[in-house]
């Protein structure tokens, strides 16, 4: 019993030496969102939101626009530095969407200005958030990277 351990543990070390593997490559892939994007601003009944112009850092994680709940639209982000950035949008009771979408966030009743654009303060244990509603949909700039990357996120959505 005790040889058949050693010849397994040896035959483990040897494909572990010579199969290569990257120890330091960064296990988070960068998606291509273009398409989903343009496929959702044909199909929603309202102006769609992405970033244009971020800096260099931020890095686009996932993506997805669903018809059957709420028209709703998801882009998510890795931010500078860490922390995660979504942009999300719906057509579905902006209440119960906004407490979905921000883990349960609370509106503190404050407002920020962000490039023009007068947005709701939302606080929560996981995620902050930013909001706007309006043209039929809401708007939710969301995550767990801190406030002035939300901002940041706000500031470059363009619906164009």
């Amino acid at each position: 019993m005790i040889l058949s351990l050693l010849a397994i543990a040896a035959v483990a070390g040897v494909v572990y030496i010579f199969i290569p593997h990257d120890d330091k490559a960064d296990p988070i892939k960068a998606v291509d969102y273009r398409v989903e994007l343009l496929t959702a601003r044909r199909a929603a009944p309202y102006p769609v939101a992405a970033p244009e112009g971020l800096p260099a850092g931020w890095k686009p994680t996932s993506v997805t626009y669903s018809r059957d709940k709420g028209d709703s639209w998801h882009l998510g982000f890795l931010a500078p530095g860490g922390g995660y950035v979504a942009v999300e949008q719906s057509t579905a009771p902006a209440k119960l969407y906004i407490g979905q979408v921000s883990q349960k966030a609370e509106n503190t009743g404050r407002t920020q200005e962000v490039a023009g654009q007068t947005w709701q303060r939302w606080e929560g244990s996981k995620y902050d958030a930013l909001v706007r509603e309006e043209k039929g949909a809401t708007t939710v700039v969301t995550g767990s990277a801190p406030a002035e990357r939300l901002a940041e996120m706000a500031a470059a959505l363009r619906t164009s």
